[in-house]
């Protein structure tokens, strides 16, 4: 199942853990990333707090948790590469797996057309 935030966030969710990034509309916005600060393995959010920063050529930005759960696992690959995110936004360019709280709060989520008639 793939879902979408207003800002920019994708989710593939398993059961109950959800692969997390920007999608390819966000990575083209920021421009060339330079550096990604992924949060700790093991923390937990609230939907909405700042989970992980980027910075690209043009501006530093957050990228916010989507949902409330704990970061399971983040994808150091970004860290070394940051241009991955730019290259594959919804591939390689993951950012954290997060163990969802509460699986019920992903139907407030977009779907892809919702999402796109947000970009649109």
């Amino acid at each position: 199942m793939l879902k979408f935030t207003e800002e920019h966030e994708w989710l593939k969710v398993e059961g109950d853990v959800a692969t997390v990034g920007i999608t390819a509309h966000a990575a083209e916005q920021l421009g060339d990333l330079v550096f990604v600060e992924l949060p700790e393995v093991g923390a937990s959010f609230s939907k909405g707090g700042d989970a992980a920063t980027v910075e690209s050529v043009k501006a530093a930005s957050e990228v916010y948790c989507p949902l409330d759960g704990e970061i399971t696992e983040v994808n150091e690959a970004i860290t070394a590469d940051p241009a991955l995110v730019n290259t594959d936004p919804m591939g390689a360019g993951w950012f954290f797996k997060l163990k969802l709280k509460n699986v019920g709060d992903l139907d407030g989520l977009l779907d892809e057309s919702g999402y796109k008639e947000l970009i649109g």
